[in-house]
């Protein structure tokens, strides 16, 4: 426990490696407690950090401008730190195979400063064995260190559900884990300095990286599911929530819904299973059938928008659509991997022209991939179809007759179409209004 009381007593350093989403929150919460580094590769979000701006939205400019964190880009300072954790992405490659060369990258900088008799703890989603059979190999070459004997490791994955103003990094209990009983008490002592909810041993690193896998994968399951039964029951004209809301009156109903389901968790760690399950000879079934409906979920809406618009007497071609939220999930500014992404793109792909209004996605990102700009919320107008695909809290406030000026004025011959894949609305009322109401 030498490292947890240099650490705690602030005669070492903490490192975090990767400051997106998942590092930043976890960074300050340290600095709080201990002397933290910020570490990052990526020059202009440090900077972006030192000026007291936060883009991921998940601390605040207010708790940026205020911790003590040290931000750096110098891998050196690295050496100053005695426990390291790596919180970089694990994405896919097109083909939906794990890519893991940001964790080798940060694994390799790591490796060429790492200080004798430190602990290096993963936070990245894997597949079982990479930590040990992959990052373990690649701090080795690159220290010139022993694994076991000059330094030590551990996983333990991370939780922060960005966007989550509830379940916050303090209040979510972490698994942790490490290669042998010392580091496991020294991992879960350090965690515990900031995490009020407890942690959680697991018995081997490859269990922590397996249960990360298996969190994010039931829940997809589950949501495909729902998503499968909407789709059959817009064919049976039966209203999906009305379902939803009579199944749960049961005490064992899950609550599941559907939805457009993204993210650089839920819409990626699937495949890390599927992977390896592959190379040792599996072909997952139910995983792969989840994930093969959620990933085409985005097609649907946008089918289900056309098809709307056909029957309500609109040209397509000519129509006047906004799209309500761009980003993967509510009140994140992240777009990475997200699904209402897929729906603007399948409806370019017909050549319909779409604006796309977003409170919080990133300005320059969005422009980035779509070379147009997003529309302020407060100028839509003229509008023929309004697609809700985000549950920003900024449109949970509005109300009917917010949504009456932003439609143009309606002929006898046609109607207005709301899309509402969060169900934000009451279908009645609206209904009630004359519009063309759909949702999953």
């Amino acid at each position: 426990m030498e490292v947890f009381e240099r650490i705690r007593e602030k005669i070492d350093f903490l490192a975090v490696v990767g400051l997106g989403y998942v590092g930043l929150p976890v960074a300050v919460a340290f600095a709080k407690k201990v002397k933290t580094l910020g570490f990052d590769i990526n020059e202009e979000k440090i900077n972006t950090y030192k000026r007291g701006m936060d883009p991921t939205h998940e601390i605040g400019n207010e708790k940026i401008q205020s911790t003590a964190l040290e931000f750096t880009t110098d891998p050196t300072r690295l050496k100053e730190a005695k426990f390291i954790i790596v919180a970089v992405p694990t994405p896919v490659n097109g083909d939906k195979t794990p890519n893991l060369t940001p964790v080798v990258n940060a694994s390799q900088i790591i490796g060429r400063n790492l200080a004798r008799d430190s602990i290096v703890v993963f936070e990245s989603t894997v597949y079982p064995g990479v930590t040990e059979d992959i990052c373990v190999p690649i701090l080795e070459k690159e220290s010139g260190l022993v694994c076991g004997k000059d330094f030590k490791i551990g996983y333990s994955p991370e939780r922060v559900n960005p966007g989550d103003r509830v379940h916050k990094l303090e209040n979510i209990r972490k698994i942790v884990s490490g290669m042998d009983e010392e580091t496991l008490d020294t991992v879960a002592a350090v965690y515990e300095l900031i995490i009020e909810a407890g942690v959680y041993k697991a018995p081997s690193i490859k269990v922590a990286e397996a249960a990360k896998l298996a969190e994010n994968a039931q829940r997809d399951i589950n949501i495909a599911f729902m998503n499968e039964l909407a789709m059959v029951y817009d064919r049976m004209e039966i209203n999906t929530k009305d379902v939803i809301d009579a199944m749960n009156t049961k005490w064992n109903a899950l609550g599941f819904y559907p939805g457009l389901v993204g993210g650089h968790c839920i819409g990626v760690d699937p495949y890390y299973f599927i992977y390896q399950a592959e190379l040792l000879g599996y072909h997952s079934q139910i995983i792969a059938a989840g994930r093969k409906i959620n990933d085409n979920m985005g097609i649907f809406v946008a089918e289900t928008m056309i098809k709307r618009m056909i029957q309500s007497d609109i040209n397509v071609k000519k129509a006047n659509i906004f799209i309500m939220g761009i980003t993967f999930k509510e009140n994140c500014p992240d777009m990475r991997n997200s699904k209402a992404m897929d729906v603007c793109k399948h409806l370019i792909s017909y050549g319909i022209q779409v604006k796309v209004v977003d409170p919080v996605a990133d300005k320059a990102e969005f422009k980035k991939n779509f070379a147009m700009d997003l529309v302020d919320i407060k100028d839509i107008s003229n509008a023929d179809c309004l697609a809700f695909l985000v549950a920003h809290r900024q449109f949970e406030n509005l109300g009917s007759a917010d949504l009456e000026r932003m439609f143009k004025r309606r002929s006898h011959q046609t109607q207005q179409i709301i899309i509402d894949i969060r169900n934000l609305f009451l279908r009645k009322e609206l209904e009630a209004k004359g519009y063309s109401y759909w949702s999953l």
